[in-house]
C-alpha cells in the first residue's frame, strides 16, 4: 500500500513536471527551447510527456477550430474586400509606373546635374582638404625660405634662431610629409653649415682687428694724449664756477654694456655707442674700426650649438698668435719714431680690442687669460725696447720716445694693465739718454771752443752790452762805468758754454717730466747729470783745448780767464737747478756741482801748459843764440835773440794783466828761472872748452839784460829783488862781475875744470 502511494506520489510529480514543461514550452521562444526538451530526455517519462504532448496539441486545435468557425464570415467579407482593393491596386500601379516613367524622363538631366553637383561637392572636399594641409606646410615653407635668405645675407644668429623655430614647432605638425623629413634630415648639415660659415667671419673678423690694430692703437694713444693735455691745461689754468659740461673721459672708449647672451640686432651686434662731445671733435673709438658684431654672433651661435668651449679656445688661441706677431718688433724699428709709434700701436690696439671683448662679453676671455697676455707682453716689450734704444745715439730721438713710452703706459694704465716696469724701464733710458746729452754736448762743447777767438768779448753800445750780460751773470762796476767801445775780460765761449750748460739741464728736466718722480728724485737727476757734463764732457773739452799743439799763450790765458769766471757761474747754476726742481741745496741728501773743481782743474792744466809754453817759446830763442866762445871782439849790447826773446817776455806778461797774481807770478818766475838754467847749460856745454874775453862780455851782457827785464817788474807783486833771483847763479860765472878785466877767486875756482891754461887771458 505504502508503494501504491509512493507510486501514486510520483506520478503526480511527474504529472506536475510535465505540465510545467508544457507551459514552458508554450510561453518561451521557439530558439530557447532546446533545453527543456533536453530534461525531458533525461528523464524516464518521456513516452507519458508525448501523450501530453499530443493530448494538447489536440485540445489547442480544437480550440482553433473554434475560433476560426466563429470568424469565417469575416474572413469571407475580407476576401471580397481584397479582390475589389487588387483592381484599384492595379491601377494604381499602372499610375505609379506611369508617373514614374515620366519622372525618370524629365529628372534625367537632373541626375546628371546632381552627378555633376556630386563630383563638384568631391572636389571642393578635395580642395578645402589640400588648403588646411598647405595652410600647415605654407608656415614651414616660409620659415625654411626665411632660413635660406638669412643665411645667403650672413645673419647667422637669426638663420639658428629660425633653424629652431622651425624644428621644434613647425615640423613637427607636418612631420609625415616626404618633404618635412628631407628637411628634418638637412637640419644638421645646415646647423654645420651656420657654424662653419660664422667661424669664416670669426677668422675675418681676426684678420680685420689685427689689420687695424695699429689705427686702434694710435686712436685710443690719441685721446690719451687729449686727456693729458686736457689735464694740463685745467691746472695751469683752472676756471672757477665754470658752467660748460666737462669734458668726457677720452680714455673710455668703451663705455657702454651689452648684453652677451644675444646681440641687440643683426646690423649692430657688438658696436658701441660713443656719446658726442659737445664742442669738440670726437676722437673715433675702437668700434668705428672694426665691427665686433661677427665675434658676438659666433660666440651666440657656438654658445646655442653647445660649442662654447671649443670657440673660446679657438679665439684664445688664435690671438695668442696674434699678441706674438704684434709683439715681434721689426729689425729696424730703431731708426726712427715712427718704427717705435707703429709697434706701441698695434700693442695698443691688441689689448683694447681684448679689454672691449673682455667687458662686452661674459667668459669669452676673462681677467687671467688677459693678465697672462700682458705678462708677456710687457716682458717681451721691455726686452725689445731696452735692445733698440741701446741703438740710439740721436738724443732728441730717445726723448721722444720716452713721450711715446710714457703716452703707451698712461693709454694702457686707462684700460687697468699695471705699468710700473714700463716707468722702471724708463729709468734705465734716462742713463742712456744723459750718455747721448754728454755726447752731444761734447760735440757743442767742442765747437764752441773750436770757434772762440779767445779775444774778450767787445762791445760797442749799451744793448750789446745788456745782451751779454742777459747770457751770462757778470757784475762788474768798473767795467759798467768806463765809456764804450769797452771789452768784457772772457772771451765769446763763456756765455755760450754757460748757457748750453743750462741747455742741458733743460734736456735732462724734459726727461723727467710725467715719469711720477718727485721734486728730490728729479733733482737729484738733474745734478748727477750736470756734475757728469762738467767732470767730463766739459772737462775733457778745456784738456783737449788746452793740449792742443798750436795752442797759444794767449789762448791759455784766455782760458784762464774763462774758466775763472765760469766758476764763479757755479752758484748762479744751483740756483737755476734749484729753481726749476724747488728743491732747496740744504735738503739732505741733495748733490752738490762739482762745477769748480772742474774749472779750478781746466785753470791749473792750462797754467801749466802756459809755463811749459813759455819754457819752449825760451827753447826757440835759445835756438837762436849763436855764442862765438873764441871771438876777440867785445860787444857793447845784448844778443838779438835775447832782446827779441825779453820783447817776447814782456809782451806776454803784458797779457797775463786779468790773471790772478799768483798765476802771473808764478810764470814770470818759472820762465825767469828756465831762462837762467837754459843760459847756464849754454855756458856749460861740453863743446865749450876754452872762453874768450870778449865772449864773456856778450854773455855778461845778455845776462845784465835778464836782470834789468827783472828789475822792470813785468809782472806786479814781486817784492824788490825777488825776480832777479833767478839769474844770481849766473853772476858766478867769469865775466859775470861789472869790470869784464877781473876774475874773482870763487870764478876762477868754478872755470878751472874746464880752461887747461889761464894763460890766454893775458
Amino acid at each position: 500500500m505504502e508503494r501504491g502511494k509512493m507510486a501514486e506520489a510520483e506520478s503526480l510529480e511527474t504529472a506536475a513536471e510535465h505540465e510545467r514543461i508544457l507551459r514552458e514550452i508554450e510561453s518561451t521562444d521557439t530558439a530557447c527551447i532546446g533545453p527543456t526538451l533536453r530534461s525531458v530526455y533525461d528523464g524516464e517519462e518521456h513516452g507519458r510527456f508525448m501523450e501530453k504532448l499530443e493530448t494538447r496539441i489536440r485540445n489547442h486545435d480544437r480550440e482553433i477550430e473554434k475560433m476560426c468557425n466563429f470568424h469565417y464570415q469575416g474572413f469571407v467579407d475580407s476576401i471580397t474586400e481584397l479582390l475589389k482593393v487588387r483592381g484599384e491596386a492595379q491601377k494604381l500601379k499602372n499610375q505609379v509606373t506611369d508617373t514614374n516613367r515620366k519622372l525618370q524622363h524629365e529628372g534625367k538631366e537632373l541626375v546628371i546635374a546632381m552627378e555633376e553637383l556630386k563630383q563638384c561637392r568631391l572636389q571642393q572636399r578635395n580642395i578645402s582638404a589640400t588648403v588646411d594641409k598647405l595652410m600647415l606646410c605654407l608656415p614651414v615653407l616660409e620659415m625654411y625660405s626665411k632660413l635660406r635668405d638669412q643665411m645667403k645675407t650672413k645673419r647667422h644668429y637669426p638663420a639658428l634662431k629660425t633653424l629652431e623655430h622651425l624644428e621644434h614647432t613647425y615640423l613637427p605638425q607636418v612631420s609625415h610629409y616626404r618633404f618635412c623629413k628631407v628637411m628634418v634630415d638637412n637640419i644638421p648639415k645646415l646647423r654645420e653649415e651656420i657654424k662653419d660659415v660664422s667661424m669664416s667671419d670669426l677668422k675675418d673678423f681676426l684678420e680685420s682687428i689685427r689689420k687695424h690694430s695699429d689705427k686702434i692703437g694710435e686712436t685710443a694713444m690719441k685721446q690719451a694724449q687729449q686727456q693729458r693735455n686736457l689735464d694740463n691745461i685745467v691746472l695751469q689754468q683752472p676756471r672757477i664756477g665754470s658752467k660748460r659740461k666737462p669734458k668726457k673721459d677720452a680714455y673710455t672708449i668703451f663705455d657702454t654694456e651689452i648684453e652677451s647672451t644675444s646681440p641687440k640686432s643683426e646690423q649692430d651686434s657688438g658696436i658701441l655707442d660713443v656719446e658726442d662731445e659737445e664742442d669738440d671733435e670726437e676722437v673715433p673709438g675702437a668700434q668705428d674700426l672694426v665691427d665686433f658684431s661677427p665675434v658676438y654672433r659666433c660666440l651666440h651661435i657656438y654658445s646655442v650649438l653647445g660649442a662654447r668651449e671649443t670657440f673660446e679656445n679657438y679665439y684664445r688661441k688664435q690671438r695668442r698668435k696674434q699678441a706674438r706677431l704684434v709683439l715681434q718688433p721689426p729689425s729696424n724699428m730703431h731708426e726712427t719714431l715712427d718704427g717705435y709709434r707703429k709697434y706701441f700701436n698695434q700693442i695698443v690696439g691688441f689689448f683694447v680690442v681684448e679689454d672691449h671683448i673682455l667687458h662686452t662679453t661674459q667668459g669669452l676671455v676673462n681677467r687671467a687669460y688677459i693678465d697672462e697676455l700682458w705678462e708677456m707682453a710687457l716682458s717681451k716689450t721691455i726686452a725689445a725696447l731696452r735692445t733698440h734704444s741701446s741703438y740710439c745715439s740721436d738724443p732728441n730721438l730717445v726723448l721722444d720716445l720716452k713721450n711715446l713710452i710714457v703716452l703707451f703706459a698712461d693709454t694702457l694704465q686707462v684700460y687697468g694693465f699695471p705699468v710700473n716696469q714700463l716707468f722702471d724701464m724708463l729709468l734705465e733710458i734716462r742713463d742712456q739718454y744723459s750718455e747721448t746729452l754728454l755726447k752731444k754736448w761734447a760735440g757743442i762743447f767742442r765747437n764752441i771752443l773750436d770757434s772762440d777767438n779767445y779775444s774778450p768779448i767787445p762791445v760797442t753800445s749799451e744793448e750789446m752790452y745788456k745782451k751779454v750780460v742777459g747770457q751770462f751773470p757778470f757784475q762788474d762796476i768798473e767795467l759798467e762805468k768806463q765809456p764804450f767801445p769797452k771789452k768784457f775780460p772772457f772771451s765769446e765761449f763763456v756765455p755760450k758754454v754757460y748757457n748750453q750748460i743750462k741747455e742741458f739741464i733743460y734736456a735732462c728736466l724734459k726727461f723727467s717730466e710725467d715719469l711720477h718722480l718727485s721734486s728730490t728724485e728729479v733733482d737729484d737727476m738733474i745734478r748727477k747729470s750736470t756734475n757728469l757734463l762738467l767732470t767730463r764732457t766739459l772737462s775733457n773739452s778745456l784738456q783737449n783745448v788746452i793740449k792742443r799743439k798750436n795752442i797759444g799763450l794767449t789762448e791759455l790765458v784766455q782760458i784762464i780767464i774763462n774758466t775763472t769766471h765760469l766758476e764763479k757761474s757755479c752758484k748762479y747754476l744751483e740756483e737755476f737747478i734749484t729753481n726749476i726742481t724747488n728743491v732747496l741745496p740744504e735738503t739732505v741728501h741733495t748733490t752738490k756741482l762739482y762745477g769748480t773743481t772742474t774749472f779750478k782743474d781746466a785753470r791749473h792744466a792750462a797754467e801749466e801748459e802756459i809755463y811749459t809754453n813759455l819754457n819752449q817759446k825760451i827753447d826757440q830763442f835759445l835756438q837762436l843764440a849763436d855764442y862765438d866762445w873764441m871771438t876777440g871782439d867785445l860787444g857793447n849790447k845784448a844778443s838779438d835773440y835775447l832782446v827779441d826773446l825779453i820783447a817776447f817776455l814782456r809782451s806776454t806778461f803784458a797779457v797775463f794783466t786779468h790773471l790772478p797774481g799768483k798765476v802771473a807770478q808764478t810764470a814770470c818766475m818759472s820762465a825767469c828761472k828756465h831762462l837762467a838754467t837754459s843760459l847756464m847749460q849754454l855756458l856749460l856745454e861740453a863743446e865749450v872748452r876754452q872762453l874768450t874775453l870778449g865772449a864773456l862780455q856778450q854773455f855778461n851782457l845778455d845776462v845784465r839784460e835778464c836782470e834789468q827785464f827783472a828789475r822792470s817788474g813785468p809782472v806786479p807783486g814781486f817784492q824788490e829783488d825777488t825776480l832777479q833771483l833767478a839769474f844770481i847763479d849766473l853772476r858766478q860765472v867769469p865775466g859775470g862781475s861789472s869790470d869784464p878785466e877781473l876774475l874773482p877767486a870763487t870764478t876762477l875756482q868754478f872755470l878751472e875744470p874746464k880752461i887747461p891754461s889761464l894763460s890766454w887771458f893775458c
